[in-house]
C-alpha cells in the first residue's frame, strides 16, 4: 500500500494504519539521526520522538512533499535541535561507510589514487569538524541518495542553496584533509 492509503485510514481514526510507516521508514530516520547526533541511545530517543510528532502531525500533513520528505524534515530538525542543545560533534562510521562506498568520495579524499586507510581515517576526523547540519546534509546526499530538491525540502533551504552549500562543504573536506596530509608529511 502506499504512503497516501496509510496517511488516510490514520486520518479515519485508525491509528494502526501508522505501524506500516514506521516500519518502512524506521531505520532511515534513525540512520539520519545518529549521523547527526553521532550517539545511538540519543538518535533512538529522538527517533521515537519524530514518529510521535509525525503521527501527531498527521492531519496537518498537507501532501505538498512526499511523505518520507515531510517526514525527513521532522527528523532533520529534531537532530539540529538535539545537537545544539548537546554540542556534540560526533560523526557516524555509517557516514563514512557511505561516502568510501561513493565515487564522490574519491573527490572528498583527494587525488587520483586509491582512498587508503589514514585518507579515510582523515575524511573522518574532517566531517567531526562540520556542524551537525552540513554533516546532515552530506549524509542524506551521498548516504541516503536523496536529490537536491529533497534535501532542499527537508533542510528548508532552495534547492540552489542545497547545491552551493554541498559543494562549499565538499571543498572544505578537501582543504581540511590536504592540510592534514600536509602536517603528517612534515
Amino acid at each position: 500500500m502506499s504512503d497516501d492509503y496509510y496517511i488516510g485510514i490514520i486520518r479515519e481514526g485508525d491509528a494502526d494504519g501508522f505501524a506500516p510507516l514506521v516500519e518502512k521508514y524506521g531505520k532511515q530516520v534513525f540512520a539520519l539521526l545518529v549521523g547527526m547526533t553521532g550517539n545511538r541511545e540519543d538518535a533512538e530517543d529522538l527517533s521515537q520522538d519524530v514518529f510521535l510528532k509525525a503521527f501527531g502531525s498527521i492531519p496537518s500533513f498537507r501532501g505538498d512533499c512526499s511523505f518520507s520528505t515531510w517526514l525527513y524534515r521532522i527528523a532533520y530538525n529534531a537532530g539540529i535541535s538535539a545537537t545544539r542543545k548537546a554540542k556534540s560533534n560526533f560523526v557516524s562510521a555509517d557516514l563514512i561507510a557511505g561516502l568510501q562506498e561513493n565515487e564522490e568520495e574519491e573527490a572528498l579524499a583527494a587525488a587520483d589514487e586509491t582512498v587508503t586507510d589514514r585518507r579515510l581515517e582523515l575524511l573522518e576526523v574532517a566531517l567531526e569538524r562540520l556542524p551537525p547540519d552540513e554533516r546532515a546534509m552530506i549524509r542524506l546526499f551521498y548516504k541516503e541518495d536523496r536529490s537536491m530538491s529533497e534535501i532542499a525540502a527537508i533542510t528548508g533551504l532552495t534547492e540552489t542553496n542545497v547545491k552551493t552549500r554541498i559543494f562549499r562543504i565538499r571543498k572544505r573536506l578537501y582543504i581540511l584533509i590536504k592540510e592534514m596530509e600536509e602536517k603528517d608529511d612534515r
